[in-house]
């Protein structure tokens, strides 16, 4: 018996060695160790929760501290993750978002469900919830001034190419229509609160608005969620037709680059430094006095290398404000310097590499007119 345990471990290793399944099938985390015994499916420890929460689907087990018997582990060497992913990936959009480890939870479980549960990907031209070009129902909506959540009747339309909301059911004009090639769409559970909360922001007179919004189902936010992107991808399909299919992708919804608070003065560098919350959404640095504000309170354009940009650590000498945390950077642009405390050595690191991630790219003729457009600085 003894022996063929160690012949069972032994072919199991070989198999769990293979390249194709050193990232979790499902979230790309390295070093996966657990699997799907009804699947034949590498995953990580966080995707094993959501595949233990359709038993009727997925059998999963430990790669280190459970038994594998023969069928099982010969099973696994049949499949793995690349031939179970050419059945159940077969058909993705190319609009359809797929998460990472680093991604929410419902974001991974919904993606985890549509492969193996509701087997979205297996077969071409299916129809999906998000691909007809039209979405309408109601999101729980957060209000502007009162910051209560009620439901509003949400309408998405690639025809007319546009989001709408309504805060009634029954009425004829829209309280906003914002036009699908300025939204942005991301997933902000902590922040709002809710795990399917979904804050979408959208351009309106070259400033962000924000709309912060949840719905109880978790397939349903997702739905949402990726019928914008379709949504978008055949409206940039029109609009930009010698695009190839992955440049568009890459101008879909996209995740803020950093989030968190710091400390920021004024223009003379001699106020006091107050305690904001900050969004780096690419080229645009946004402060908020409360995280779920509906408009920003001032935001500043981040330029590159070759044009004047550049973050540095620390405080320039004989820097006058008052400030309680001690852990200084500057941003330095072509008109002033822009300078703010992180409360911790972490969180100022963590802010001056997204920083220099985004002044070490080249801008885009889009971003230079940007650029032109916004007017908008940190005020006092």
């Amino acid at each position: 018996m003894a022996g063929g345990n160690e012949r069972s471990m032994k072919a199991l290793k070989e198999v769990w060695r293979r390249a194709e399944n050193s990232l979790c099938a499902d979230c790309g985390k390295p070093d996966p160790d657990w699997a799907s015994s009804t699947l034949g499916v590498f995953i990580c420890l966080s995707c094993s929760g959501i595949h233990r929460n359709i038993p009727s689907i997925s059998k999963v087990k430990s790669l280190k501290m459970d038994h594998w018997d023969d069928a099982q582990v010969q099973f696994l060497a049949k499949h793995g993750n690349a031939v179970t992913k050419a059945t159940y990936e077969a058909h993705i959009p190319i609009y359809y978002y797929q998460p990472t480890y680093n991604d929410c939870q419902v974001l991974r479980e919904q993606w985890i469900r549509a492969k193996y549960e509701r087997k979205e990907f297996t077969e071409p031209g299916k129809q999906l919830a998000y691909s007809d070009g039209v979405k309408e129902g109601i999101l729980w909506k957060r209000g502007r001034d009162n910051g209560q959540f009620l439901p509003r009747k949400f309408l998405l339309s690639e025809r007319e190419g546009c989001l709408k909301y309504f805060t009634k059911q029954d009425a004829k004009e829209p309280k906003i229509n914002v036009k699908i090639d300025v939204i942005n769409a991301t997933f902000q559970p902590v922040k709002i609160g809710n795990p399917n909360g979904l804050q979408i922001t959208y351009l309106k007179d070259n400033k962000t608005r924000n709309i912060f919004v949840y719905h109880e189902s978790g397939k349903e936010v997702v739905d949402w969620f990726n019928a914008i992107r379709s949504v978008q991808f055949h409206y940039l399909k029109v609009a930009f037709p010698i695009a190839s299919d992955n440049e568009i992708k890459n101008r879909l919804t996209r995740n803020f680059l950093k989030e968190g608070y710091m400390e920021k003065t004024g223009p003379k560098q001699r106020e006091a430094f107050k305690k904001r919350w900050f969004t780096l959404d690419h080229r645009r640095l946004m402060y908020f006095k409360d995280p779920l504000d509906a408009f920003a309170k001032g935001e500043v354009f981040v330029g590159s290398r070759e044009n004047g940009y550049s973050v540095q650590k620390g405080l320039p000498s004989g820097t006058q404000g008052n400030f309680s945390w001690h852990y200084g950077l500057t941003i330095v642009t072509p008109d002033r310097e822009y300078l703010f405390t992180c409360e911790t050595e972490t969180d100022q690191l963590d802010w001056i590499a997204a920083f220099t991630s985004v002044i070490n790219q080249a801008m885009t003729p889009q971003e230079y007119a940007s650029k032109c457009l916004d007017a908008v600085s940190f005020p006092s």
